[in-house]
Order: C-alpha cells, then structure tokens, then sequence
C-alpha cells in the first residue's frame, strides 16, 4: 500500500479540462492541497470543486504566476489542445511548447523541484502529426530543466464528458450507421480517465517515477471498427452498422476544408488516427501500483455513471 503525507500543496494548470477535473478529484482524495489555475471564462467549469483555491492566470502569461505558486511542493501541467485555431492564437507550440516552458521556469522561481506532465502517446521527435512532435517539444525541455520530473503519455482516454468515446456513443445511438475511416483496422487502447488521474496523484509521492516518462493504455489494444462495437454493446447497441469512407477522399476533402470551425476533422487528427495508438503499459501499472481495467469493464462504469445522472 502507498502511503500518503497529508497536507502537500499542488499548483496544477489545465485542472478545468476532461482530464484536468478528474487529476483535480484524485488529489484531493489523496489528501492533497490544491491550488487550480484558472483562465478567466474558464471558472463554471470548476463548479462542485469547492475544496480547492482557485488562481485567476494565463499559462502563455507567466509573469504574476510565480507568486501564486509559491508554497506549493509540485507542479501538475495538463494544458493541452487537440485541434489548433490559429486566429485565436491556439496552436500547439504554444499551448504545448510555450506552455510547458513558462510553467518550468515558474516551477524554478518558486523553488518547487517537483514537475508532473502531461504528454501523448506518440509524441517523438519525427512525428508526422504537429500535435506529437510538439508535445515531444515540451517534454525535451522538461528533461533539460534540471527538475524532478515525471511525464505521462496516454493513449486515448474515455470516461464521461471525454471528446470520442461520447461522441461515438451519442452517434451510434442517434444514426443509422457510423462512418469509418478508411478499414478500420488500425488499432487503439483506451484508458479510463479515472486510472490516468489516479497515476498523477500517485506519482507525487512515488519517488521511483522522478525521471521517468510512462506510456499510459489500457490493458488490450483494440482494432477502431471493433472500439465501436464495445461501445455499442455498452449502451444496448449490439450491432453496430458500419460505413467506410476511403482514406485518400477523407484526406483529400480535410485539407481543404480542416480550416472550417464546424469540420470535425484536421489532417493532424486523421494522421494519428490511422497511425494508431498502442504502447507496453506495464511499467505504469507497476510503479503506480494501479490495477489494469478492461475496455469493457470501463464503459459499463462509464455508461452506469450517465444514467445515474440521468444524461444519454
């Protein structure tokens, strides 16, 4: 069993996202002082968080943030983004890179040695997607900041409120048939976000995780066609009808129109995708002391935790 010092203190950025909510709920479980930054327009996504103190900020606008970090003992970095709107100037250098950098030389200033990241399964230095390559970006400069560092890089992670997993579940409810890309057979290996959450508040305290950067999946890879047909069967879809669209004309009609806020798709997203998304997560369930948990067993939770609430 691990054993936890109360009364640590956690400076944590990206804490209103999907992820951020639940990494949020596990430290406190895990008796941890929270400190949230939050970005202004962003503070109803943290209603029902009255346990933690909550840091009006901007991670690209790091001056002013060093005060507010003080006193804590660790740094959590979870800001991230999946799609870029450069007019807004969201793009993955700087949520990714930018970011990462700003919060490092925060963590320095206030004499906090203990730096938590959150990466992507996939990130390398030649990487196709930009989303990889620039988050592989900010994790060189983690490993050259001199801190006690862990990075985690998860394959895709679903639980309530996640970006796929939901979204697939609502269309295999709603429409006639579900469109694939290209076969269908590259494969994934989704991991509950409750076990990605628990594993940032367990490193905290797991000095055998300094230095070290996990591959976060779940227990079983999955090729994408048969993902859709767990998913079904966890919302009372067993067959789920399939439509496969050629790689080539999905590629062709994204890089004309990825520009378009209501396309769904970018061509970075698509080459990650077919790419696939698979690792060995072993090491991450042994020095985080976490229980591997089915696909399966996940969505039944998953889709348990909707209907107690009431939502599709």
């Amino acid at each position: 069993m691990l054993r936890f010092a109360p009364m640590e203190r956690v400076f944590v950025t990206g804490g209103t996202g999907f992820v951020g909510r639940a990494v949020l709920r596990s430290l406190v479980a895990q008796g941890f002082l929270v400190r949230c930054l939050v970005r202004r327009g962003s503070e109803a996504d943290l209603r029902g968080f009255e346990a933690i103190d909550r840091v009006p900020g901007d991670v690209l606008q790091a001056d002013g943030l060093v005060a507010a970090a003080e006193g804590c003992t660790a740094i959590v970095n979870l800001v991230g983004i999946i799609r870029e709107h450069p007019s807004r100037g969201i793009t993955f250098r700087r949520l990714h890179v930018t970011a990462t950098e700003n919060m490092l030389q925060v963590a320095r200033a206030a004499g906090i040695e203990r730096f938590v990241q959150m990466s992507a399964l996939g990130a390398r230095t030649d990487a196709r997607a930009e989303y990889h390559r620039t988050k592989w970006q900010a994790e060189e400069a983690i490993r050259a900041s001199g801190l006690d560092w862990t990075i985690f890089r998860p394959s895709i992670i679903f639980g309530p409120g996640d970006g796929l997993v939901s979204m697939l579940a609502r269309m295999i409810r709603l429409a006639p048939a579900v469109p694939v890309i290209g076969n269908g057979r590259y494969q994934l290996q989704p991991i509950a976000v409750e076990q990605v959450a628990e594993a940032f508040a367990r490193a905290l305290r797991v000095p055998a995780t300094v230095g070290r950067a996990y591959e976060a999946a779940g227990s079983t890879a999955y090729p994408y066609v048969e993902i859709l047909d767990q998913i079904g069967a966890a919302i009372g879809r067993p067959r789920v009808r399939k439509v496969h669209a050629p790689l080539t004309l999905v590629r062709g009609m994204t890089r004309l129109l990825q520009w378009l806020p209501a396309y769904p798709l970018t061509m970075d997203q698509i080459t990650m995708l077919v790419e696939g998304s698979t690792a060995d997560p072993s090491a991450f369930y042994r020095d985080l002391d976490i229980r591997p948990e089915s696909f399966s067993s996940g969505l039944a939770r998953m889709f348990g935790q909707r209907r107690a609430r009431g939502t599709p």
